[in-house]
C-alpha cells in the first residue's frame, strides 16, 4: 500500500517538474530596443549598402570606418579613431561604470569577389573586391545594437558602459591582434560578437587556431641555358619546400589544415631565379596543436634551402587562437532568438535564394527560417578561423550567427556578396541588431549572469596566460 500512496503524494511534484520553463517575455526595455533598431533601420541599411559598394580590403577601409564611426559619433558616442596604430580602427564608448560590455564590428572585403545583387555570377566591377563574408552587415548590425543599448543607458533604464569596437583587416592580417596588444579589450566584463552565415543561432562552437608566415629563398641568378651551373635556384627551393608540405599532409592529424600561396616563383623562363616567396598558413583546433606543426614546417624551410644551396628567411605575419566558447552567454542569445522568432522571407527572396543554390550546384531548399535549439558544444572547431578567438582569451565573448545567405551557399564567394547587398542581408542585419541589444540588456540587468559568464570563461581558460602571436613593430599597413 505504501508504493501507491507514495506515488499519489509525488504526482503534484512530478507535474510541476514536467512543466516547461516559462517562455521568455518582451520586457519594456526590449520593446524599446526593437523600436530603436526599427527607427535606425533605414540608416543602418544605407550604411551597410555603402560599405558593400565601397569594396575595401584590409587596412584600406577608410570609407567604411568613417561611415560607422561618424554614425556612432552622431548618436552620442565618444569616438577614438586610429587606435592601435591602425588608421581604420576605432572605439566608440558611451556610459560609465560597470558592467562594461563590448561589441565587435568588422567591415573589410575580400579580393576578386565583386558581384551585383543578382543570383547568378556577374561582377559589379570586374576583378575588384566584394563582401564575400558579409562584413558590411557585420559592423553595421553591431553598431545598431550598440546604439539601442546606448539609448537605454541615456534614458536611465540601463546602467553601465557600452563599447563598440571597429576592427579592421580580419580577412588578412587580423587587426584585433594589435588592438589586443594595445590593451583595448582589457577591462571589459563581456564582449558580444556575431557573424553572417546560413543559419540563425547562438554560436557555441569553437574555431581553428592558425599562424601565417612568409618564407623567402635567395640564390644566384644565371642564364637558364648558357650556364645554369652558375645558378642557385630559389625556385628549386620553393618547389622542394611545397613538396615537403604536401608530403607532410599524410602524417598530420585530420584536424590540421595547411595552405600556401606562391607570391613569387621567378620572373622569366630563361633566368635561374634568385628569389622566391610564398605565404604559408597552418591551422589546427588548438593553439598547441597548431604550434607543433608550425615548428616542423619552419624546419622544413631550412631543409629545402640546404638542398637547393640557397639562403632562406622566415617572417611571422600573425597568428590567432581558437575561440573559447561561452555557453552561459549562448543561453542568453538563445532566449532572445526564441523571443523574436524566425526571420520571415518573401516569395521573391526565397526564389532569389533558390536561384543562387541552383547557380552554385546546391539543393534548392531556400533560406533558414526557424529557431533551432541551443546546440551541444562539440570537440574541436569549425573549418574557419577568426581573430575573435584572441579576444575570447582576454574576455568572455558571447557569439551568434545570423542567416544572410541561403543554406549551403559557398562562403567567401560571389553568392554571399549578392545577398549582402539586398533584402536577405538587410533582414539578417536588423534581426541581429535586435538580438544582440536585447541580450546585452539582459546581461547588464543581471549581475549574476555576468558572474556566470565570467566564471565559465575562467574555467575554460584555466591557467593559460594569453600571448598574442604578432611580430614586433607596427601593423603591416600598406603591405
Amino acid at each position: 500500500m505504501k508504493s501507491p500512496l507514495l506515488l499519489l503524494a509525488l504526482l503534484p511534484v512530478l507535474a510541476i517538474a514536467q512543466k516547461k520553463a516559462p517562455a521568455p517575455k518582451m520586457t519594456p526595455a526590449k520593446t524599446t530596443i526593437v523600436q530603436s533598431v526599427t527607427t535606425h533601420s533605414a540608416d543602418l541599411i544605407s550604411i551597410s549598402d555603402k560599405i558593400w559598394a565601397a569594396e575595401e580590403l584590409a587596412f584600406q577601409e577608410s570609407q567604411s570606418a568613417k561611415l560607422l564611426s561618424d554614425y556612432a559619433e552622431a548618436n552620442g558616442f565618444k569616438v577614438e579613431r586610429g587606435v592601435a596604430e591602425m588608421p581604420t580602427a576605432f572605439v566608440a564608448t558611451y556610459g560609465s561604470g560597470s558592467p562594461v560590455i563590448g561589441i565587435l564590428g568588422e567591415f573589410d572585403a575580400l579580393p576578386g569577389l565583386s558581384q551585383k545583387t543578382q543570383p547568378t555570377k556577374s561582377p559589379l566591377h570586374e576583378g575588384m573586391p566584394g563582401h564575400g563574408c558579409g562584413h558590411n552587415l557585420f559592423g553595421t548590425a553591431s553598431l545598431g545594437a550598440a546604439i539601442a543599448v546606448k539609448e537605454l543607458i541615456e534614458q536611465g533604464k540601463l546602467k553601465g558602459t557600452i563599447k563598440f569596437f571597429g576592427t579592421p583587416a580580419e580577412e588578412k592580417y587580423f587587426g584585433k591582434l594589435w588592438m589586443a596588444r594595445a590593451g583595448l579589450f582589457d577591462g571589459l566584463d563581456v564582449c558580444m560578437d556575431w557573424h553572417p552565415g546560413a543559419e540563425t543561432k547562438a554560436s557555441v562552437q569553437s574555431s581553428l587556431a592558425l599562424v601565417d608566415f612568409i618564407v623567402e629563398f635567395k640564390g644566384q641568378a644565371a642564364h637558364a641555358s648558357a650556364d645554369p651551373w652558375n645558378g642557385r635556384s630559389a625556385s628549386d627551393a620553393l618547389e622542394l619546400y611545397t613538396h615537403g608540405i604536401n608530403m607532410l599532409r599524410e602524417h598530420v592529424k585530420p584536424s590540421v589544415r595547411m595552405h600556401y600561396h606562391i607570391q613569387d616563383g621567378g620572373q622569366v623562363v630563361n633566368v635561374v631565379p634568385d628569389y622566391s616567396r610564398l605565404w604559408v598558413r597552418i591551422r589546427d583546433t588548438t593553439r598547441v596543436g597548431m604550434n607543433e606543426v608550425y615548428q616542423r614546417v619552419m624546419k622544413m624551410a631550412e631543409g629545402a634551402a640546404v638542398l637547393a644551396n640557397v639562403d632562406y628567411k622566415i617572417s611571422l605575419v600573425s597568428g590567432i587562437y581558437e575561440v573559447l566558447v561561452n555557453r552561459s552567454g549562448g543561453e542568453v542569445i538563445q532566449k532572445n532568438l526564441e523571443l523574436l522568432g524566425p526571420i520571415n522571407y518573401t516569395d521573391e527572396e526565397t526564389a532569389f535564394a533558390k536561384k543562387i543554390q541552383e547557380s552554385t550546384g546546391k539543393p534548392q531548399i531556400g533560406l533558414h527560417s526557424k529557431v533551432e535549439p541551443l546546440e551541444e558544444t562539440l570537440p574541436g572547431g569549425s573549418g574557419g578561423s577568426t581573430d575573435v578567438g584572441d579576444v575570447s582569451w582576454i574576455v568572455p565573448v558571447v557569439r551568434m550567427t545570423t542567416a544572410t545567405a541561403p543554406i549551403g551557399t559557398p562562403w567567401h564567394s560571389w553568392a554571399v556578396v549578392a545577398c549582402g547587398g539586398m533584402s536577405i542581408g538587410h533582414k539578417g542585419l536588423i534581426h541581429t541588431s535586435k538580438t544582440l541589444a536585447m541580450s546585452i540588456a539582459d546581461i547588464m540587468q543581471d549581475p549574476k549572469k555576468v558572474e556566470e559568464i565570467k566564471a565559465e570563461f575562467k574555467r575554460r581558460k584555466g591557467d593559460h596566460v594569453y600571448k598574442g602571436l604578432v611580430p614586433d613593430g607596427p601593423p603591416p599597413i600598406g603591405h
